[in-house]
């Protein structure tokens, strides 16, 4: 059986919908410009979507590495600290501040715990090389012992915080000092709020009442008057945006807004502007956040700042250089008074704490000295950075620098030229040669001679004022070149030289006309045009005789001196001349101070270094020692070492002890135009040159000029070390003996007075010192040689040279350079 058709079922729901979508179509079929309307709103959140997605994935991908992930962090070398180490509390708390700690215990870098007695150390997980907490106990301005917080051992030595000395993002040096909300004090939140965005914890990013405002200000004064950015549009300006004001940039800024504040909370909004906002420049580098501006200004911890201090810097966000407090103090107190003002309508504070705050003076602190104060030293850090990481295809991404900087002997070394360089200024001005108000210029290099870093470095006077880094200038550095002339006679003693020199050999200071390559002549003089006739090498050093270090090169070779130079790290422009023995080729004080590591690290030349290790997104890229090489025997630097000590009891830096520096060194003085002095300790080589940048003649020895520096930061510098070590015993194959003072020869109690003195062994002096004969200018009194008319009918000649140079021991004569 057929089963009978049946009609379907009409819905008339269906039917109904159905119905209206044909009306919807054919009214926008009568008006075209509805369609063109829903297109375009689609097609507007069709981009809208698309921006936001692209601006979403910008900022969080920047969230996600740090908003300062792009800052290349510049440190200085670890501090270490051990028990009788001479130290305070408080100089290990301020350390700690300065490498970004706090007394918050949420500090990211890590925090500290000030007892009376002692210091608990608690690195954070952003800590550079996160050492184990510990407690430091004190008594008396000394440490007394160390515990670890984790094992409860005793700690034999401990390393705290490298100090930050810059950063530096898009080639410009900045210091900025992290901070998180927490740390950030109430009144300093309130104060910024209150200057720039009143209602930043209630707007989803743009505050529709302060733009109707500002829109209706800048209608009615016709120009643009008003600021209507939030502070989420000052953070998405600063951290992802160019200055320049153009729509699209503001289209940017609003997107970025609207992604940060649907990705952080306030608090967390507050912390990156907290730490990015722009407060000006301090000395040679620009102040970025309230942590660091905290430091510039008022040297204290963020967490510290007074009511009308949190003002003063809130105040200054408008306009920092305007506004800058060092240099309009009346400028920055009147804007600090508007935002108390503002602080006091927004009920922030009462009438009673506005009237009071806005009676306080601005007092600012002078910022201390500190690791930052290293420019010259930043430039080079940034000069090795691009010679080692060139073309390194590891390199992405932001660099965690741990430079070879000791803040403490950096500071010391701006210390030493502060107080120094005005009396040396105040010599030249009586000599009338400080033309225009110009006055001379100085470098020091301070370096571990044992691993070329390079600890504390002074490049200028002024930074600020030239960024000419003098530590590179080159220039005739004089006498302290002296030295290789004579480390170059000594090597005969072991590589098998006909002619072998000793410390005892003797050479002739007078006046000489020295020939060379194609019948050249040379004729140089000494100091003051004064000649000692037959000298001993070791006496011709500490009296930096020029003819007679003229002579001695000329015997030994001056190819042989050359290359011993171009050994120890100096320039191809050295040449084998006459004049090669008086430092007449230039070279930098950075060259020197390499050169003389030779001498001060048994033979081993170490190249200057500034970096110790540099990472990058956890991978190393940098590590290990500097270059080095093997330049002189061990016994030769013995011997060298042991006659630049004598430089500084009886020759030309015999007025180092005057100055006040007891500690044993060896140096040499220089003088060429320039002032010149090289000096070092067991553990520590520092070189200084001071001159005029023009070149001009400075008229003053070295022991007038460079060595007063030298002296005054070797000084410092060994208050910082008590525990300064004595230079090494004789190595193998030295020995040393008693010689006469004058003539080098074994010494006897009928001569003069008898010095010990080194050898390499077989080249001892055999014969004994003949008795003193006193020439008629001359007699003894009380162990002193003293000028008389008294005559003598005979005596020897050899004993004329000998008594004549005993005389000039006891400063008869100037001292010669």
């Amino acid at each position: 059986m057929m089963r009978a058709r049946t009609s379907p079922v009409i819905n008339s729901d269906s039917s109904t919908s159905a119905s209206r979508w044909r009306n919807i179509g054919d009214r926008i079929r009568r008006h075209p410009w509805v369609t063109a309307a829903v297109m375009a709103t689609m097609l507007m959140l069709t981009v809208f979507v698309l921006v936001y997605a692209r601006y979403y994935r910008i900022v969080s991908a920047t969230l996600r590495n740090g908003p300062f992930a792009n800052a290349s962090n510049i440190y200085s070398a670890p501090r270490s600290i051990e028990p009788g180490e001479q130290i305070t509390p408080e100089a290990v708390v301020t350390g700690l501040e300065r490498a970004g700690y706090s007394r918050q215990e949420g500090n990211q870098k890590g925090w500290y715990r000030l007892l009376p007695d002692s210091v608990e150390v608690h690195p954070g997980p952003q800590s550079y090389f996160q050492p184990h907490p510990a407690v430091l106990n004190f008594s008396k301005g000394a440490i007394t012992g160390m515990v670890s917080l984790s094992t409860h051992n005793k700690l034999d030595t401990y390393q705290l915080e490298p100090e930050l000395i810059t950063n530096i993002v898009d080639g410009d040096r900045e210091k900025r000092h992290m901070v998180s909300f927490p740390e950030i004090p109430a009144t300093l939140v309130h104060a910024v709020v209150s200057a720039e965005d009143k209602r930043f914890f209630e707007h989803i990013g743009f505050d529709p009442f302060r733009l109707a405002k500002a829109a209706y200000i800048d209608a009615k004064s016709k120009r643009k008057e008003q600021g209507a950015s939030t502070i989420t549009m000052q953070l998405a300006r600063g951290l992802w945006l160019d200055p320049e004001k153009r729509w699209r940039r503001k289209f940017s800024e609003l997107m970025i807004t609207l992604v940060l504040e649907q990705r952080l909370s306030k608090q967390e909004i507050f912390q990156y502007y907290a730490n990015q906002v722009y407060l000006g420049r301090s000395e040679t580098f620009s102040v970025h956040g309230f942590g660091e501006a905290a430091r510039t200004f008022f040297d204290k911890d963020i967490s510290q700042l007074t009511l009308p201090e949190s003002a003063l810097l809130a105040g200054m966000i408008q306009r920092p250089s305007y506004f800058n407090p060092a240099r309009y103090p009346e400028r920055a107190k009147d804007r600090r008074n508007l935002v108390l003002r503002l602080m006091q309508e927004n009920s922030y504070i009462t009438a009673g704490q506005y009237a009071s705050a806005v009676k306080q003076p601005v007092r600012l602190i002078p910022r201390k000295l500190d690791a930052g104060d290293a420019p010259y030293f930043v430039a080079l850090v940034n000069d090795e950075l691009q010679d080692r990481l060139n073309n390194n295809e590891e390199l992405t991404g932001s660099l965690e620098v741990r430079s070879t900087l000791d803040p403490e002997l950096q500071r010391a070394a701006l210390e030493a030229v502060r107080v120094t360089m005005p009396k040396i200024d105040a010599l030249v001005k009586a000599k009338k040669i400080a033309k225009d108000g110009v006055f001379p210029q100085v470098a020091l290099i301070a370096l571990d001679p044992h691993t070329g870093e390079v600890k504390a470095l002074v490049g200028g006077r002024d930074y600020a004022r030239s960024q000419l880094n003098h530590a590179l200038s080159k220039r005739q550095p004089g006498s302290i070149f002296k030295p290789f002339v004579y480390a170059a006679a000594l090597t005969t003693a072991i590589d098998g030289s006909k002619k072998v020199f000793t410390p005892s050999s003797t050479v002739v200071d007078q006046p000489t006309v020295f020939r060379y390559a194609g019948g050249q002549t040379y004729e140089p003089s000494n100091f003051g045009e004064h000649f000692y006739g037959t000298v001993t090498l070791r006496r011709a050093l500490a009296k930096s005789l020029n003819l007679a270090t003229v002579s001695l090169a000329e015997k030994v070779g001056y190819d042989r001196v050359v290359d011993l130079a171009k050994r120890c790290g100096l320039n191809d422009e050295v040449q084998p001349t006459p004049a090669v023995a008086l430092g007449a080729y230039e070279a930098s004080p950075l060259e020197m101070a390499g050169a003389y590591t030779a001498f001060a690290n048994e033979g081993e030349y170490v190249r200057p270094t500034f970096l110790a290790k540099v990472t990058s997104n956890g991978r190393t890229l940098i590590a290990g020692t500097a270059e080095r090489h093997r330049a002189l025997d061990r016994r030769i630097t013995f011997l060298m070492t042991d006659m630049l000590q004598e430089v500084m009891r009886s020759g030309t830096a015999a007025n180092v002890r005057s100055l006040g520096f007891k500690v044993p060194a060896a140096g040499k003085t220089g003088t060429s135009r320039d002032g010149w002095f090289a000096g070092y300790t067991a553990d520590l080589l520092c070189i200084v040159w001071v001159g005029f940048d023009d070149n001009r003649e400075l008229e003053l020895e070295g022991s007038k000029s460079a060595l007063p520096v030298w002296a005054e930061f070797m000084k410092r510098a060994a208050a910082y070390h008590p525990h300064t070590r004595p230079f090494d015993p004789p190595p193998p194959g030295v020995s040393g003996v008693g010689v006469d003072a004058v003539s080098g020869l074994l010494g006897a109690p009928e001569c003069g007075p008898t010095v010990r003195a080194y050898f390499i062994s077989g080249t001892e002096p055999r014969s004994v010192c003949e008795p003193l004969v006193i020439d008629p200018l001359f007699e003894m009194n009380g162990g002193h040689i003293i000028m008389t008319s008294r005559a003598v009918t005979a005596w020897p000649q050899p004993a004329v040279n000998r008594v004549g140079e005993a005389a000039r021991q006891k400063d008869v004569r100037p001292p010669l350079e």
